[in-house]
C-alpha cells in the first residue's frame, strides 16, 4: 500500500502544471490546486497583498502535496476509510471535492450498508465502509472506481463543455476516464468500443 505522501505525489504528477481553462469551473489551477482553494487558505504566495492567478502560478509541487494531505486527506478523515479505497477516494476528492464521498456513500447504501450521502465522512460512513470492505474485500475498490467512472460520464452527459475531459480528440477515453480506471482492475476497464458506444449520443 502506497503511503499518503506517495499518493499525493502521484496526484500532483497526474494533475500537471498551470492551466486556466474557461470550461473548468475551478478556474486557474496548478498541480490540481484551484484558485478557490488558494483563496480559502489565504495563500498570498507572491506577497503582493492580493490572491489571484499569479499565486496559482507560484505554487510548487511540494506545496500542492502538503495542501492535498492536510485538506483533502486528513481533514475529511479519509485515513479512517478502508485502505483498499483510500487512494481512489483521495484522488477523486482532489478532482471533485465532496462528490467523491457522496459517490462512496451511495455505493455503500446500494451494497446494503446504509450511509447518508452528505459528502462528509463520519462514524456511520466509516462503519459502513469497513463493513463493506470486510464483506467484499476483493470488490469494494473496483465497485468504487466503476461508480466514479459512471459519475464522470453522467457529468459529461449533462454538461457538454466537460465532454473534452471524458473523451480525447480522437474520440477515445479522456483524462477523467483513464484516471478512474487507474484504480479499477484491468478486467473491469471498458474497451475502446464500449467507451465509444457509451458516448455515441454526444455531438
Amino acid at each position: 500500500m502506497a503511503s499518503v505522501d506517495e499518493i499525493a505525489r502521484e496526484i500532483v504528477a497526474r494533475e500537471g502544471g498551470y492551466v486556466n481553462d474557461p470550461d473548468d469551473p475551478g478556474g486557474a489551477t496548478k498541480h490540481g490546486v484551484t484558485i478557490g482553494t488558494i483563496r480559502s487558505l489565504g495563500l498570498d504566495l507572491d506577497r503582493n497583498g492580493k490572491i489571484d492567478p499569479a499565486d496559482v502560478k507560484a505554487l510548487t509541487p511540494e506545496q500542492a502535496e502538503r495542501i492535498f494531505i492536510e485538506h483533502y486527506f486528513d481533514k475529511p478523515r479519509l485515513s479512517e476509510l478502508p485502505q483498499a479505497i483510500q487512494a481512489s477516494v483521495f484522488d477523486m476528492y482532489v478532482n471533485a471535492g465532496a462528490n467523491a464521498v457522496k459517490i462512496l456513500q451511495r455505493l455503500l447504501s446500494r451494497m446494503g450498508f446504509p450511509a447518508v450521502a452528505d459528502g462528509m465522512i463520519g462514524t456511520r460512513t466509516i462503519a459502513a465502509a469497513r463493513a463493506a470492505a470486510n464483506a467484499a474485500p476483493d470488490h469494494l475498490a473496483d465497485a468504487y472506481g466503476i461508480a466514479r467512472r459512471n459519475y464522470y460520464y453522467a457529468l459529461a452527459d449533462r454538461r457538454p463543455a466537460s465532454r473534452k475531459y471524458a473523451r480525447n480528440r480522437s474520440g477515445g477515453k479522456g483524462g477523467w476516464i483513464t484516471r478512474a480506471e487507474q484504480f479499477i482492475a484491468p478486467r473491469y476497464h471498458l474497451t475502446e468500443t464500449e467507451h465509444r458506444e457509451r458516448i455515441a449520443k454526444w455531438a
